[in-house]
């Protein structure tokens, strides 16, 4: 029996599709959610969630990050703030050297900061000599459970999408139809030829450990602490780019987790009580994916001088959008970027250049 159809279906349930679900339907549509696992199963269930800026040399990286932050941050508080606990974010340099960078990078902090020396940071339970920066409006979401929150009214199936077909204008995912289709498959992007864009996976490993550590505050260095919250800090999350696939979380992933914390904190009574892990997707130049996606094989059937040079108005399929790519701050990225695509789904409005796909097409295809 064919369903109903919807204005859009959603292929994951992640942050990306869980924000893009919500923003669109603030805007009106009936949205439906399909996910073979469930809601927040893959990288974003395992995500550290920090909320905060990203330091750096003024980059257009480091401007749309923080862009992205500041849209977050207010996002989180009005929507859903018993998932988001501001604790304030203390980044840490890594070593001598890259403690001689934060000094650059103070210039460029546009975002409410504050430097802390040893004497502050060792009142606050944290053993390290370099002066370091403090976001106060930076804080941690409680990962799934936001997610969850954001998609309570939503359609939400678990069904794993092996294949979309567009006929008679509409999009059908088995026995669902719907007007358009956005993509927030992570590092799965097999439903459609997206191999311009380089989406490519980054595994990365959480653990949550009990403890009477009275830590007040989140913290970054080479890995993320969270500030104790209901008994539980968060560790995580490595990142490693050599792992191609899915394997099975360990408890040891994590252990080597609560060893490194100990440069930092005392991580005396740290007792592991859970292990998430998951795969991230990330572009190839950093940016987001958002937005229409290209005709790959009608560009390249039509237009064979674009592999030498050529560049011819770009044809997308009908009615497909993506929202990807967020790599290691999905939680930041998530909230402007669905509400970029669901303007553009909604009223047409076009997509910012720096995150718009079709800037890695033309690049692609003249690798080929």
């Amino acid at each position: 029996m064919t369903m109903a159809p919807y204005d859009t279906i959603i292929v994951g349930a992640g942050v990306a599709g869980a924000t893009a679900a919500y923003s669109l339907v603030q805007k009106g549509q009936k949205v439906l959610v399909l996910d073979k696992e469930g809601i927040a199963s893959g990288g974003s269930g395992a995500a550290g969630a920090f909320v905060s800026p990203k330091i750096g040399k003024g980059s257009a990286l480091q401007t749309l990050t923080n862009e992205a932050f500041s849209f977050a941050k207010d996002f989180y508080l009005s929507t859903s703030p018993n998932y988001f606990h501001q604790t304030g974010v203390i980044r840490i340099p890594k070593d001598v050297e890259d403690a001689k960078k934060f000094t650059v990078y103070e210039t460029f902090n546009t975002n409410t900061c504050e430097k802390y020396n040893k004497e502050q940071l060792q009142a606050l339970g944290i053993e390290v000599e370099f002066e370091s920066f403090f976001f106060s409006e930076a804080g941690v979401c409680d990962a799934k459970e936001l997610c969850v929150f954001l998609l309570q009214d939503i359609d939400v199936f678990m069904y794993d999408v092996e294949e979309i077909i567009y006929e008679n204008s509409l999009w059908s995912v088995g026995a669902h139809k719907a007007t358009n289709i956005v993509l927030a498959t992570g590092h799965e992007s097999n439903l459609a030829d997206l191999k311009y864009m380089g989406i490519r996976g980054t595994w990365g490993t959480r653990g949550d450990f009990s403890s009477n550590l009275d830590l007040k505050v989140s913290m970054h260095q080479s890995m993320s602490i969270g500030a104790n919250s209901n008994g539980i800090i968060k560790l995580g999350a490595t990142h490693e780019k050599e792992i191609k696939e899915i394997i099975p979380c360990k408890k040891e992933q994590a252990l080597s987790l609560r060893e490194k914390a100990s440069s930092l904190i005392d991580t005396s009574d740290l007792e592991l009580k859970d292990v998430f892990c998951g795969m991230r997707a990330g572009s190839k130049d950093y940016f987001p994916l958002v937005g229409k996606v290209v005709d790959v094989d009608f560009m390249l059937e039509n237009y064979p001088t674009i592999t030498r040079g050529a560049k011819p108005e770009l044809k997308h399929i009908d009615n497909l959008f993506i929202l990807n790519g967020l790599g290691g701050r999905g939680f930041v990225f998530a909230p402007l970027m669905a509400e970029w695509l669901s303007q553009c789904i909604v009223n047409n409005k076009e997509v910012d250049k720096s995150v718009n796909p079709d800037r890695l097409f033309l690049k692609w295809c003249r690798k080929l």
